[in-house]
């Protein structure tokens, strides 16, 4: 596994709606592999491999990861901020981030020391609006080169845990290099694939619903995390999926209900193939999936490969190689076999 590309992928930065370096770094890697990736309007990477009939097979990964937008900077220099995407506030504490400005200004995110908060407020649940960045930069400078409307992304660096990986946004980088991984040694397939790259999912699934449009799809992948709660405290009905235990087929989340039809086929794909895999169903979050169903006339037959991932939304996200593995081969067979579906 191609662990240099995968760190890179992880570490480059790509909040919501500025994922510019993180899209330079897709159309590096699909452009070395011959393929013409286009770029629509608002920043979708879509790359088509053609197949032997005109039918087509749309596959969504999101290139975005949770951020933070500049909303204020204090006459101090401190830096006040909205959120990307959804955070639990608790995992702010003590973490580091780079403001995207004229330059990556590394900075801090602070709060109210507990030595000197009241019994009351030691209390009460941390909030977003109880932080601020601390970049250690005079005002002067820090205003130089940071202005409102920079976005900002964690730092975390890409490391490996036994036979598992761990860094900040394997939601959803994680996908992304499921995705290059797949289309690079694809091979011949009965039907158009449409691989893309898509934007914005973190703040409402924008990118592929412009996609899809465009596109049309008769049949459709999501490519996204989900949650394996296989930790401490957790009860065997909560975990959703576990680490270890194959690729994840979604059989539904809060935005979708996947097709029967395709979970079948994706069933029946992973047993043919002896991929290891695991049901998926996620009463909370979303993903592209619900776009790639919705959004062409008469809706395409939709299903979703779902990768464990504990921790998620956090800097210290973690999914295990062999699953890894699993969810690439696990793609690659649905699009290759897709034309002895029963559908």
């Amino acid at each position: 596994m191609n662990t240099k590309l995968l760190k890179e992928i992880c570490e480059t930065p790509g909040a919501p709606g500025y994922e510019n370096r993180i899209r330079d770094l897709v159309l590096r890697e699909v452009t070395s592999m011959g393929l013409r990736p286009e770029v629509d309007n608002m920043g979708n990477v879509t790359v088509l491999v053609k197949g032997k009939k005109d039918r087509k097979i749309m596959v969504g990964a999101h290139m975005d990861e949770i951020g933070f937008m500049v909303t204020h900077i204090d006459d101090k220099g401190f830096v006040r901020f909205t959120t990307l995407g959804g955070f639990d506030p608790k995992t702010l504490t003590a973490q580091r981030v780079l403001i995207h400005g004229k330059a990556d200004v590394i900075g801090v995110m602070g709060s109210k020391p507990i030595h000197l908060m009241s019994p009351e407020e030691r209390e009460k649940p941390v909030k977003i609006g109880d932080f601020f960045i601390d970049t250690g930069l005079p005002a002067d400078e820090v205003k130089s080169l940071i202005e409102v409307g920079n976005v900002i992304t964690r730092e975390r660096e890409f490391i490996q845990m036994g036979p598992c990986f761990n860094c900040k946004s394997l939601d959803n980088r994680i996908s992304v290099f499921i995705l290059l991984e797949a289309i690079r040694n694809i091979g011949e397939i009965p039907y158009d694939l449409y691989a893309v790259f898509t934007v914005q999912e973190e703040v409402g699934i924008r990118g592929a619903q412009v996609a899809t449009l465009r596109i049309q799809p008769d049949f459709g992948f999501g490519l996204d995390t989900t949650i394996a709660y296989d930790v401490p405290g957790s009860k065997e009905h909560e975990q959703v999926t576990r680490l270890g235990a194959g690729a994840g087929i979604k059989i539904m989340d809060s935005s979708v209900i996947c097709d029967s039809r395709m979970v079948a086929f994706m069933k029946n794909v992973a047993d043919r193939n002896e991929i290891k895999w695991q049901p998926e169903i996620l009463t909370g979050g979303g993903t592209d999936t619900s776009g790639i169903q919705r959004m062409t006339a008469g809706g395409a037959i939709a299903g979703a490969v779902s990768i464990p991932t504990r921790h998620i939304h956090q800097v210290i996200e973690m999914v295990h190689s062999e699953d890894v593995a699993n969810s690439i081969n696990l793609l690659q067979c649905c699009i290759r076999e897709i034309d002895r579906g029963d559908w």
